[in-house]
């Protein structure tokens, strides 16, 4: 009777074996994840440009945390939403993501799109933001921004703005500015900061309307600041006033973040979540923000979908209201 025991308990710890060495192994393919190959980001920014240099950065500290080069490819085009289009196509394999500019969550509100900002991607982190404000050449006759708005009520479509894009953050800052003041100007769209800075200082614009990738241009002397769409004053300029302080309850809110396709594995977007977190926080990624009014933009994957579908939600009113898109 005592040996069928003995084979049984032979039997047993021999599965018991299996089953220790199999635990490990499992543990180990759902909490850990490195890429097999470099990683792709589209980036529908110019090059050369403030969100270029801060992927370049961030991607150079993500590739050697997690062992493969990062590279950053520019996708400019639609309104800055090309780059997350490309990713329909892609494998959720943690390898080929897109820098996700705001407009992302406008853009399918006044446009036919082949996606859905809510379905078709997995949301990773929230990157950084733009400070948004007008800003003029230093020699300008404009030295308050009523100065502006009197020029563009005096003489309606005269002056020129310059902003990234149709539909971005500055055209819908100054669609509310030109509401609640009755002045009128003329948008000038450009691809990126660099074109639109080239133009300010060239005469082709008046003034920009847009994101602080002109604050070494202020703090050289060769620009003016006339006011800030920001809800508080900006401490580095605590001189300048808010659009709201003077009386146009206009704030520009234009973060941007990453994605990847729809379908990633958990165990990937927190790897990469954790990466960029990281690389973020690094000094040479902080202080090379804080010269254009930048800041680490920290959201993970759920806080970032969150504030994805409630945006998506709360800017259509705005969009009908500035005619960009129907009820």
């Amino acid at each position: 009777m005592s040996k069928p025991v003995a084979v049984n308990r032979r039997r047993f710890a021999t599965l018991a074996g299996a089953a220790a060495l199999a635990a490990p192994t499992v543990a180990r393919a759902q909490t850990s994840w490195k890429p097999d190959k470099p990683i792709t980001i589209y980036n529908p920014f110019a090059a050369g440009g403030v969100t270029d240099v801060h992927m370049r950065l961030l991607g150079e500290i993500v590739g050697k945390t997690l062992g493969q080069q990062v590279i950053i490819d520019i996708k400019p085009g639609a309104a800055g939403t090309l780059a997350p289009a490309m990713l329909l196509n892609a494998k959720p394999d943690g390898q080929t993501l897109a820098v996700m500019s705001i407009n992302t969550l406008r853009y399918p509100h006044y446009q036919q799109t082949s996606w859905n900002p809510l379905t078709d991607f997995t949301y990773i982190t929230g990157l950084s933001g733009y400070t948004m404000g007008i800003v003029v050449r230093s020699d300008s006759p404009w030295k308050t921004f009523q100065d502006m708005i009197d020029a563009g009520k005096k003489d309606p479509d005269k002056y020129n703005y310059g902003t990234s894009g149709v539909g971005g953050t500055g055209q819908l800052m100054m669609i509310e500015v030109e509401q609640a003041t009755g002045a009128k100007f003329t948008h000038v769209p450009y691809k990126g900061g660099a074109e639109w800075m080239q133009a300010l200082m060239g005469g082709e614009i008046q003034f920009i309307a847009d994101a602080a990738q002109w604050a070494p241009f202020v703090d050289d002397g060769k620009c003016r600041i006339l006011a800030f769409a920001t809800e508080q004053r900006i401490p580095r300029y605590k001189d300048i006033p808010t659009m709201t302080e003077l009386g146009v309850k206009v704030v520009g809110q234009s973060p941007y973040g990453l994605l990847g396709p729809k379908g990633m594995q958990p165990v990937v977007v927190d790897t990469l979540y954790q990466a960029f977190k990281q690389a973020s926080a690094d000094p040479k990624v902080t202080e090379y923000l804080a010269k254009f009014i930048q800041v680490p933009w920290d959201k993970n994957p759920a806080e970032f979908r969150a504030f994805a579908e409630k945006y998506y939600v709360d800017v259509k009113p705005l969009l009908i209201k500035a005619g960009l898109a129907k009820s």
